[in-house]
């Protein structure tokens, strides 16, 4: 069935004029953004097709690499780049609150809350610094490094050049972990406990490291890791 066939209330663009986008279905926003379907599919269809190839799930397609999209039927290039940046620009507006919002980081929740948003659905590991003043408030939030599935680089000499540029007091470090499991590996513990001393010898403290995977989250001074309590 082509999409003109369809009767007006069952249009995406239409429907969401007259009802908000709060009356579509998944299926129907991403045919929105998708725009056009095939000569065998309408765009509606399209969508289905790009939503059974990941579970059912928006957090599956979120972490979905372009060229996997382009898997699915009536996807080109095109249609998986205005995916991709639909859900970039979600992650990037549920975090805004949380930085604006400007309240002081006072435990390894507050990091997580922070942070989970920028994080959920990632198909590699990010490492994040947090620099903050002797208040605990965050002056500075910046991505330090990406990697593989399961690793990433945690650059010393870096971490410490940018605590000492942006006059920070303490830092927090934030990596995820894709496969769901939060606690750390050994070389993990190692970096941290490296870097915890490299930050001291300026006088900066490494308040934390926290490993999050997805709904959960690993806190080296929660925990009481050796490599990172005062």
């Amino acid at each position: 069935m082509r999409i003109k066939d369809l009767c007006r209330d069952e249009m995406p663009r239409e429907k969401m004029i007259e009802k908000g986008a709060s009356a579509l279905s998944n299926a129907e926003l991403l045919a929105i953004l998708l725009r056009t379907g095939t000569g065998k599919m309408n765009v509606v269809e399209v969508a289905r097709a790009l939503l059974r190839s990941a579970g059912g799930k928006l957090n599956n397609i979120m972490s979905m690499p372009v060229e996997t999209m382009c898997e699915t039927e009536g996807i080109g290039l095109s249609k998986a780049v205005t995916v991709a940046a639909a859900f970039e620009l979600g992650r990037r507006c549920a975090v805004e609150p949380i930085i604006e919002k400007k309240d002081s980081i006072t435990k390894p929740k507050d990091v997580y809350e922070l942070m989970q948003p920028s994080m959920k659905g990632l198909d590699h590991e990010e490492c994040w610094g947090l620099f903050l003043n002797r208040a605990n408030y965050v002056i500075s939030r910046e991505c330090l490094s990406k990697g593989g599935v399961d690793s990433t680089v945690l650059d010393i000499k870096t971490i410490v050049r940018k605590a000492l540029e942006k006059k920070a007091a303490s830092v927090i470090i934030v990596h995820n972990h894709p496969s769901g499991n939060p606690f750390p590996g050994s070389s993990d513990i190692r970096e941290t406990g490296k870097l915890k001393k490299g930050l001291e010898t300026c006088g900066i403290d490494l308040t934390d490291h926290v490993i999050i995977a997805e709904d959960s989250f690993y806190s080296f001074a929660d925990e009481q890791t050796t490599d990172c309590r005062g």
